[in-house]
């Protein structure tokens, strides 16, 4: 054999791995499917879907305000720049002041964007219907 010539790459234990995975999940359906419940007359209480013990009452189609989702999204953008902060909090002393001016500047455009948000009227539930049917607080 050629010494220069790469060795083909030993495959059996890839081929060992996918057997035993195949067999491991041939005993799991066979397993199941012996000692598994067999009802031979489904009622409607084993058709209805089990939610935590609650019963289901209405359509499992909910509909949520779009108000919901950015405040999530929001949530999220501002959870991950705490994780930002949390790490240079870690690294305070070996950052200097190079670190210190530029989680300053990250925080205050961080601040400009949730301004920005508030201004925009991103944050707030109610829609403009919901304004101006709400009543008037005096003060």
């Amino acid at each position: 054999m050629d010494p220069n010539t790469a060795a083909p790459p030993e495959l059996w234990p890839l081929v060992a791995y996918f057997l035993a995975v195949c067999v491991v999940v041939g005993v799991m359906l066979g397993a199941s499917a012996l000692l598994g419940e067999r009802s031979r007359r489904p009622t409607t209480a084993t058709l209805s879907p089990f939610e935590s013990g609650i019963v289901a009452i209405g359509s499992p189609q909910l509909r949520f305000s779009v108000s919901f989702y950015l405040v999530a999204i929001f949530f999220v953008i501002f959870d991950i720049e705490a994780v930002f902060i949390f790490a240079w909090a870690i690294a305070f002393r070996e950052s200097g002041w190079a670190g210190y001016i530029e989680i300053l500047v990250f925080i205050a455009v961080l601040v400009a964007a949730l301004a920005y948000l508030w201004l925009l009227g991103a944050l707030d539930w109610r829609t403009a219907r919901q304004k101006a049917t709400a009543p008037k607080i005096p003060w």
